[in-house]
Formats: C-alpha cells, sequence, structure tokens
C-alpha cells in the first residue's frame, strides 16, 4: 500500500493510522502472544463506528486483508496479519452500568477488567474469564468461561445485543429479535462475520467473593484429580474451582521454599453468600492432604480476576492446545501427570475450566458454541518469557495434547486453539458447522472476515 493510500485512510478517520515508517510501529504490531511476528502494512486506531466503517471500506477496496484487534490477547495471533491492515479498537472503552435492568453496554476495546471495574461499583459482575487483561469482545466472540460460568454460563449466555459492521460496511444491531441468525453466530462463532462495535450484556449480584489458589505437592496430585472430579459433580455451582497442573514461580508472593515446585492447583471462587463459604470449602480442606499453600479467603470479585496479571505479562511465548473434556479417567490422570511432570518452564500449565452448571442448561444448539455436554474446557500452555524456548514449548504442549487427546470430547474452545486447519475448527463447532457456513455465506460471502478461526476454507476470496 502506498504512502498515498495510508494518508487518504488517515484523512478519513479520527484515530491515527500508523505505517511502517513510524516510530511506533514495532509496538503497535506487538500483540499478547510473544511467539506471534507479524509485520502488517498499517495500523489503524479506530476511535469510534465511524472509523471502523471507514477502515472496512478502505480494506476491501484496497483489496487488503484484515485483522481485528481488541485486547490481542488471541493465542494464535489473529489480531495481527502480515502485509493487511490491522484494525485496533483499543481506544473503544466505553462501560455504561445501568443498576436498574443490571445490563451492561461495553465497547469492544474494553479489557475485562474495564468491565470488572465499572461493574463492581454496582455490585454487579458480567460472566467472564480469568485474566483481567483479557480483551472481552474476543472472549466474548469464543464463547468465554471463568469463574461465574457454573452459577450464570458462559459469557455468550448473558450477551443481550451486539452492534456489528459488516464486509460491505453495514451497520447492523444483532439481538433475538433483529438479525437472529447473526445473534446466534456469533455466540460462539468468532470474528467471522463482521467487526463488534459494542456489546450489551446481563450482569449479576457478585461483590465481595471467597476465593484464591490452593496449591499441593505433585506427589498428591493423583490423589487431588480423582477427588476433584467427584468433588464437582457435588459442589454447589456457586463454587468454581478450577484445577492446575503446573509450577510455583520463582518470584514473590510465593514463598521461596516452594519456588520451582511442581504443584497440583484448585484456583476457586465461590459467589454465594460470604457466611456460607467456610462450610462450602470444608471438604478441600478436610477430605485431601494438607496443602503447601492456602490463600482462599474473603476478597473483591476484580481481586480474584486480576490476581495472576502480574505473573502473564504481554509478551511471554505461548503455544496454546485445548480440547473438551467429558470425564476425567485414570488413564488421562497418568497422562496429565507423565508430561506436567516434564514441564519446559515454570510458566507452562495445564488447567481444567469447569463449565457444568448453568452451561448445561443450554441447548448445544441454541448457540454456535457446540460442547454445551462438557464438563472441562482444557487448555495446555507451554509458557516462557525467552524466544529461545518457542520450539520447546511447542513440542512439549503438542505432545501433551497428543497423550491426552484420546480421552477428550475432541473438539477445543477457540480461544484456546493456535491456526490448527478447518479440520480442526469443524470438530470444534460439530453439528453447528453446516448452520454457521451458511450464515458466513449470508453476512461475509467473500471471506473477507478471514483471520480468526475460519468458518470456511482459507483460500475463499
Amino acid at each position: 500500500m502506498q504512502a498515498e493510500a495510508i494518508a487518504r485512510l488517515s484523512a478519513n478517520v479520527r484515530g491515527r493510522v500508523i505505517g511502517p515508517d513510524s516510530s511506533e510501529y514495532e509496538v503497535a504490531r506487538k500483540v499478547y502472544n510473544g511467539m506471534i511476528n507479524r509485520r502488517p502494512t498499517a495500523i489503524v486506531y479506530c476511535a469510534n463506528v465511524v472509523d471502523v466503517t471507514a477502515a472496512v471500506n478502505f480494506a476491501r477496496q484496497e483489496k487488503l486483508t484484515v485483522a481485528i484487534r481488541g485486547g490481542g490477547h488471541n493465542g494464535a495471533g489473529f489480531g495481527v496479519c502480515d502485509d493487511g491492515l490491522v484494525l485496533d479498537l483499543s481506544a473503544m472503552k466505553g462501560v455504561t452500568v445501568d443498576p436498574a435492568s443490571r445490563t451492561v453496554r461495553v465497547g469492544p476495546g474494553c479489557t475485562q477488567g474495564d468491565v470488572d471495574q465499572a461493574t463492581h461499583a454496582f455490585g454487579l459482575a458480567v460472566p467472564a474469564g480469568v485474566v483481567s487483561t483479557t480483551g472481552i469482545a474476543g472472549l466474548t466472540l469464543g464463547g468465554g468461561h471463568g469463574y461465574l460460568t457454573r452459577k450464570y454460563g458462559l459469557t455468550i449466555d448473558n450477551l443481550i445485543e451486539a452492534d456489528v459492521v459488516l464486509s460491505d460496511g453495514t451497520f447492523v444491531t444483532a439481538n433475538p429479535s433483529r438479525y437472529k441468525d447473526l445473534f446466534w453466530a456469533l455466540r460462539g462463532g468468532g470474528g467471522n462475520f463482521g467487526v463488534v462495535t459494542g456489546f450489551i450484556y446481563q450482569a449479576h449480584p457478585v461483590s465481595m467473593v471467597y476465593a484464591g489458589p490452593i496449591f499441593w505437592d505433585a506427589k498428591d496430585a493423583r490423589l487431588v484429580m480423582q477427588w476433584y472430579r467427584e468433588f464437582l459433580m457435588r459442589a454447589p455451582v456457586e463454587l468454581c474451582p478450577f484445577l492446575g497442573l503446573q509450577t510455583v514461580s520463582s518470584t514473590d508472593p510465593f514463598p521461596k521454599e516452594h519456588w520451582g515446585k511442581k504443584i497440583c492447583a484448585l484456583v476457586c471462587c465461590y459467589s454465594g453468600p460470604l457466611e456460607h463459604a467456610e462450610e462450602v470449602v470444608k471438604p478441600i480442606r478436610q477430605e485431601l492432604p494438607p496443602p503447601i499453600l492456602d490463600w482462599i479467603g474473603p476478597m473483591p470479585f476484580p481481586a480474584i480476576q486480576s490476581l495472576f496479571d502480574p505473573l502473564l505479562p504481554k509478551g511471554l511465548q505461548w503455544y496454546w492446545k485445548g480440547d473438551f473434556v467429558k470425564q476425567l479417567s485414570d488413564q488421562a490422570i497418568d497422562k496429565h501427570l507423565e508430561f506436567a511432570a516434564v514441564a519446559p518452564s515454570e510458566l507452562s500449565l495445564m488447567h481444567l475450566y469447569p463449565i457444568d452448571g448453568a452451561v448445561h442448561h443450554v441447548g448445544r444448539t441454541e448457540t454456535a458454541w457446540g460442547f454445551r455436554d462438557a464438563t472441562w474446557s482444557m487448555v495446555i500452555a507451554g509458557v516462557d518469557p525467552d524466544p529461545a524456548k518457542a520450539d520447546a514449548l511447542t513440542t512439549w504442549a503438542k505432545r501433551y495434547w497428543e497423550a491426552v487427546h484420546p480421552y477428550t470430547l475432541g473438539g477445543a474452545y477457540i480461544n484456546f486453539m493456535m491456526d490448527e486447519g478447518i479440520d480442526r475448527v469443524k470438530a470444534t463447532y460439530r453439528d453447528n458447522y453446516d448452520r454457521l457456513l451458511e450464515i458466513k455465506r449470508r453476512y461475509d460471502p467473500t471471506n473477507f472476515f478471514r483471520v480468526n478461526q475460519n468458518i470456511v476454507q482459507r483460500n475463499v476470496v
């Protein structure tokens, strides 16, 4: 794209446009995953919906590939592209809370932390993820699960409405009564259908929670995992305990005597009445061996949401693999323990996030999200700050995933996937895929929005 074309785009938007000759370019092109190294032709920082429309029209006219970036957390790096135009929405950050209706209007550039801060002031929360720096837009479009999922469902189960700029520049509002097919597809179908420029969510009464991590030495991991698979079935839905196999980071605030230890962790959040919290978590403390660390206690909900942010700054090397899990068999546990024992770095991990409870109350064809029958969403992540370890992280994550994949349901949460090809996308959407394909062809017939977990083959243009 020539300089005059960039100048023409700059003249038609309120936000900044950055090209490779800008001193800001090297920083601006980076995303959360430091393993991603792509060089777009230009980055436009959209200030409003008009800017989004102008940028979409410009990219279509110039035949440019487009990547959409909200928080930039996507593991596969879909928030940036080579030789194309990045629409960066990070400046579109407004959050408006209506405490009477318990609804929240959110801009696409908001992080989960932005939403938490605004809603917490009213004693409310929107079900979302577990890292506050995650962009709310990408999280939502992929489904969204976290500490409130068992009680209140996925993020998409709490989505009321979405404003969308389509590939032809048209602006529409999708909800249960208008553009119903598009609204269905947006709830789990990722960024395939347009640029979402605004979300309205249902919020819920959540303020103080009883939350935090408990760590056991790796020698107790098998027992903890076997106990956990049974406990989850009897735990109240207000309690969300996710399980992790990982390593204690060699940094504060962790006690030095535990630095570098392999552990099994339960990270818990109880969002029910605080006076019941001790009783609810009592089985964890009484039925399992003594932990090496127990930091569960009362805290504001945004505190648990952001608790691990300092350990996971932007720019780390990440390689993600995911799957949905129905049952955690002894054979699967054996494989998990085998690979957790040889994790290539302190930050590398495996997590099992509960997606039972309220998630199961929605039919598998009511939204595009296709695994309503799963018990957990599993992620395996090779993580380290050192780029020289990228190959080791990738190899470990892939081999780990190959070992446990036979014990899973087959598809994965799209926010826990790298760019893994059409077969994995089809496996993820199951029998919702054909309907998604029809809607994709209706709203984006040229596959203009293809830098994503693409609903159609990459070569459709």
